[in-house]
């Protein structure tokens, strides 16, 4: 699809915008932001103040006016297609009907290779396989591994724990079908962000309690652990920093139907049993609201005796990984991600 040439503009002043000296950036964007012993990047503080000027948010009315502003809005923070890099449409059926899923393969990357299954981001309503494009096309060519990223079903229409459902579906389709998918069984990663974490978190614990197939690796970026507490960090950075407290309501009063117990592992996973789960890398944004129950998880895992890297980018806010083509902070954040779990799927 064609990208509108009102967005093909400004995504080219906000890449130019970059570009000026830091001290024009500083100017732009304003004075330090310092939360909790931490100063904001100015890539992130110049994206904010950007957002700001435009009236761009997150959320923004309707569940449709919000799905179509975050499908336009990508353009202006996902940078161009990273290449080279193979697409590949793959069905994958399930008892609800068939969840579509791209195949991401970077060019000369041999078979068998490991596996990431990704999740995409966007609270359970809104993203998209689009939205995540770049993103999967990026840990795809420099963590060398195939990526199947998933387009699972999104509330209001398909409430918890339909999103959990397709999830595990997609994994036990990744793992049944490995050689038709050019991967090794043995190396399958589950991955995502924010909600997509969520669903990588609750089906590595359900694979591993259900007994067969396992992941053998998790990557989770600033995920969503714990409907049932609201923490210091969402009481801290819930305003003005991409995600915001009313947003979280917002996502939580589509996806989780009334009278659900929240500390439903497969709605929390910080309540879940985590003894035998894989490795895992977990990444948390240090203006998050989510910030806090992401690292508790870590540290519940860790206490579990699970292999666990808990790596706080304390500089950076929500939806980091899908800010790669403006600035240089969000992508030195993702290579990192990107070594831990080429790292974690070597043989």
């Amino acid at each position: 699809m064609a990208i509108p040439l009102q967005i093909r503009v400004q995504a080219a002043v906000s890449q130019l915008l970059y570009w000026l000296p830091r001290p024009v950036r500083r100017a732009i964007a304003g004075k330090p932001v310092r939360l909790d012993g931490q100063e904001l990047a100015l890539d992130a503080q110049l994206l904010l103040r950007l957002q700001k000027l435009s009236g761009a948010a997150l959320v923004n009315g309707s569940v449709e006016q919000s799905r179509a502003l975050l499908d336009a809005g990508r353009h202006l923070v996902s940078g161009k297609p990273i290449e080279p890099i193979a697409v590949r449409e793959v069905t994958i059926p399930t008892e609800h009907g068939d969840l579509p899923s791209t195949l991401y393969t970077p060019a000369g990357l041999p078979e068998p290779s490991g596996l990431l299954v990704f999740f995409h981001g966007g609270g359970w309503v809104v993203g998209t396989r689009d939205s995540h494009d770049n993103t999967a096309r990026y840990l795809a060519k420099h963590a060398g591994v195939r990526v199947l990223s998933v387009e699972y079903r999104l509330a209001p229409e398909h409430p918890f724990p339909a999103a959990t459902e397709d999830a595990i579906a997609a994994f036990d389709y990744a793992y049944a079908k490995a050689s038709e998918l050019g991967a090794d069984p043995a190396r399958i990663a589950v991955g995502g962000d924010s909600a997509g974490g969520n669903l990588a978190a609750v089906t590595a614990q359900q694979a591993v309690r259900r007994g067969g197939g396992v992941p053998a690796f998790q990557l989770l970026f600033y995920p969503g652990t714990d409907f049932s507490t609201r923490r210091r960090s969402r009481e801290i950075f819930g305003e003005d920093l991409f995600l915001t407290d009313k947003d979280m309501d917002w996502f939580e009063n589509h996806y989780v139907p009334r009278g659900t117990d929240l500390t439903d592992p497969r709605l929390s996973p910080l309540h879940g049993e985590v003894s035998g789960l894989p490795p895992a890398y977990i990444a948390t944004a240090g203006f998050d609201p989510l910030r806090d129950e992401g690292e508790a998880y870590a540290e519940k895992l860790r206490a579990a005796g699970v292999p666990v890297a808990l790596s706080r980018q304390p500089d950076l806010i929500h939806g980091y990984i899908n800010f790669i083509g403006v600035g240089r902070r969000f992508t030195e954040a993702l290579a990192e991600a990107a070594g831990a779990l080429r790292l974690g799927l070597s043989k």
